[in-house]
């Protein structure tokens, strides 16, 4: 590790904040060193929550910022009005390079004008795409874009796929991760106008691991490392993801509780049943971070509580010891090459 990772935190964004937020930061500073803390926010809140711990001062400092986003706030207005927000201070430290990464569970909207705005894209980068990793039986996938651009073109597509392999490849540890599209079929000449455009784009290049469509079953069984697609199907498949692992957790623990003889197989089977959920836990793998940007930013859940914010910001040290914007940066030319090169296979495509 070279040196402290900095880490911008939105003391007053999400449902459970400051109390669940300043937890968070607490945790992380006492599982690791090398991380110190910006609480961004309303100073006195912060001093007053501050308190209840012990903790090392020197990993925590607080950056005052009187305003506070609402999440039914127009986020465009909002970003333009609130100057001394938590959301606008924080990324604006990272945009002046006072931190290395900003962390918040405020509006999703400001957040994502914030940072394309505030913070800026990697000149290259035409979208900047929310990549949260999501539990899998195997492990975790990349699920590009989950939420941040709803009206995704080819070449957009193919930015987030590369994107999506350098962040599994560097941060997650996984070696050429596998690269798949979220379509209705396998074969490859199903799918709407925008995968028929993609698919042949991606095909074509030959530093990603393209293995083709995934169809949305799959997507639990670890079919593929890097799952793409545009942000409206992707947001579906994230909160059916969510509800419906909240719904067989919920249904699983009311069955049991519902005799004598199962509540007592409930004692036998608790600890091999926690030990099974825990797996598909999202809390444990931190945030989305906003891939292609000029500085590190990741949104986490709006109700997150303690665990999500320790681990997103313990996510930004691999982040930034990895240098992945700059490995991004490196890519956009082969990418560029990989679009030209496939534009009249996906112009066949289409019009066959």
């Amino acid at each position: 590790m070279q040196g402290v990772v900095r880490v911008a935190l939105d003391a007053m964004g999400g449902d459970n904040a400051p109390g669940e937020i300043i937890k968070g930061a607490i945790d992380a500073i006492s599982e690791h060193s090398e991380i110190e803390i910006v609480l961004v926010g309303q100073q006195e809140v912060i001093e007053e929550e501050l308190a209840k711990y012990t903790y090392n001062k020197s990993q925590i400092s607080i950056r005052n910022a009187q305003e506070v986003i609402e999440m039914a706030e127009h986020p465009v207005m909002a970003i333009r009005r609130k100057k001394d927000s938590s959301i606008v201070v924080g990324m604006n430290m990272v945009k002046n390079k006072e931190a290395d990464a900003f962390v918040s569970a405020g509006s999703s909207g400001a957040i994502l004008v914030g940072g394309q705005l505030i913070v800026g894209r990697i000149k290259g980068i035409d979208r900047a795409p929310l990549a949260p990793l999501i539990p899998t039986e195997t492990g975790v996938s990349l699920l590009i874009d989950c939420g941040a651009n709803v009206d995704a073109r080819p070449g957009h597509l193919v930015q987030f796929a590369k994107m999506g392999s350098i962040y599994m490849e560097h941060v997650v540890g996984i070696k050429n991760p596998r690269v798949a599209i979220v379509n209705i079929g396998t074969e490859e000449e199903k799918g709407n106008a925008l995968v028929k455009e993609t698919y042949p784009r991606l095909k074509e290049c030959k530093d990603i691991n393209f293995i083709g469509s995934i169809e949305a079953r799959e997507i639990p069984h670890g079919g593929a490392d890097v799952i793409v697609c545009e942000a409206f199907v992707g947001n579906v498949i994230l909160k059916l993801y969510e509800g419906v692992g909240a719904t067989l957790v919920s249904t699983i623990k009311q069955g049991m509780m519902s005799t004598l003889r199962s509540k007592i197989g409930a004692l036998l089977v608790k600890p091999a049943l926690k030990k099974t959920l825990k797996k598909f836990d999202a809390s444990d793998h931190g945030g989305a971070p906003l891939l292609g940007l000029n500085g590190l930013v990741v949104k986490t859940h709006g109700n997150s509580k303690a665990l999500e914010v320790k681990n997103s910001i313990i996510q930004c040290v691999t982040f930034t010891e990895q240098d992945i914007n700059k490995k991004i940066e490196e890519c956009m030319k082969e990418i560029g090459n990989c679009s030209e090169q496939a534009e009249s296979l996906a112009d066949e495509a289409v019009r066959t």
